[in-house]
């Protein structure tokens, strides 16, 4: 038996024969770019999120990058995040030229510490960047009090929480403007890279549209340094064809989720569940003092695992440069030496699920 993190054939066979029709039809109607397959798109997910505005764009990392040129964060400016996140993150903060100030996370939450974000706040502080990570939603009513009292602008890092709720909310729809990426192993995938900017503010939305598109709202004339990130009319069919199984299939991952802890819990330490918030699962993570020794066991027979993620950003080389030691951001640490990411796609089987508990049980049983 081989099961894998994520089976993207298999979901094919669910609705490929919609997502070749719909990308035909783009073949034939001759326009690929900003055209009505991505116009649609946009309505539909601003519907399904509940926002006013959402602008497509070419990849999950330009979405945080032009969500930091619209809100004219720059050189000098500091940008508090997480360091437990993806490497996009904290790259599209300094490449603007602006500082990542890390901020330690949850233990049990995985996501960043509002009580500890005060404390990291200086008068060069002009954001905050939240990610919810994993699709968990972290603590927005603390963010958002702490963003109103010192005068900061938010930005949710929304890239693996698409459709997860907060309160009456969805993720990416509190702040001042949400990210979304749809790397085709995100629970709403495209088929190659795509990515959407969304906001409730007009001018942030005028302002994003523009920046996508060379800084130009009609052709030829720019009224700012932009970049070129569109999203492209084959991935925008795509997408509209997928989105009509996402809630199905997040419905399918939770499931899934419930299963594993249900069976795990005593054993090994599961995801944490909250009921101000949903979790969507990206990833299904436990933690385990012998992480690599239980991949490796897995592995071999057959089961993928992943480390989400291995090292820290403050620990990374390319932002060394901000002079962290290891030890700086403990909590971080210790998750990133201890956690490891169970398969959760929507199409594993009850017979593949109970094999994979089996196998961690038996591990579990060995290892006492």
């Amino acid at each position: 038996m081989s099961i894998p993190m994520v089976d993207l054939k298999k979901e094919f066979e669910i609705y490929g024969d919609a997502i070749k029709q719909s990308v035909l039809e783009v073949l034939e109607s001759g326009s690929y770019i900003l055209g009505e397959k991505g116009q649609q798109f946009e309505i539909e997910l601003a519907s399904y999120l509940g926002c006013h505005y959402t602008a497509g764009v070419a990849n999950g990392t330009d979405a945080l990058l032009l969500a930091l040129e619209a809100l004219e964060i720059g050189p000098g400016d500091e940008v508090i995040t997480t360091p437990f996140t993806f490497f996009a993150t904290g790259e599209m903060i300094a490449r603007v030229g602006a500082k990542p100030v890390f901020v330690d996370i949850e233990p049990d939450n995985y996501n960043i510490d509002p009580k500890k974000i005060e404390a990291a706040i200086s008068k060069d502080t002009k954001a905050i960047i939240v990610v919810h990570l994993f699709g968990k939603a972290a603590d927005m009513d603390a963010i958002m009090r702490i963003a109103s009292e010192h005068n900061l602008k938010v930005i949710e890092d929304a890239c693996q929480a698409i459709g997860t709720e907060y309160g009456t909310k969805k993720t990416g729809t509190i702040g001042d403007i949400g990210c979304f990426s749809f790397f085709p192993s995100k629970n709403l995938g495209a088929f190659g890279d795509a990515g959407i900017t969304v906001t409730n503010d007009k001018m942030i939305y005028e302002k994003l549209c523009q920046l996508r598109n060379h800084g130009s709202k009609e052709r030829y004339l720019h009224s700012y340094v932009g970049v070129n990130s569109r999203l492209d009319e084959i991935q925008a069919a795509i997408l509209l064809e997928k989105i009509k199984y996402l809630d199905i299939f997040l419905f399918k991952r939770m499931g899934i989720a419930n299963t594993y802890s249900r069976e795990l819990k005593d054993l090994i330490k599961t995801p944490a569940i909250y009921n101000d918030r949903s979790h969507t699962f990206h990833q299904y993570c436990i933690e385990v003092e012998n992480r690599d020794q239980l991949s490796a066991f897995l592995n071999e027979k057959g089961i993928s695992t992943g480390i989400y993620y291995p090292v820290p950003l403050h620990l990374q080389k390319a932002l060394s440069y901000l002079n962290h030691e290891k030890g700086a951001f403990p909590i971080a640490e210790r998750v990133a030496q201890h956690i490891l990411a169970l398969p959760i796609n929507p199409t594993m089987t009850v017979s593949q699920q109970e094999f994979i508990i089996s196998e961690i049980k038996n591990f579990v049983g060995a290892s006492n």
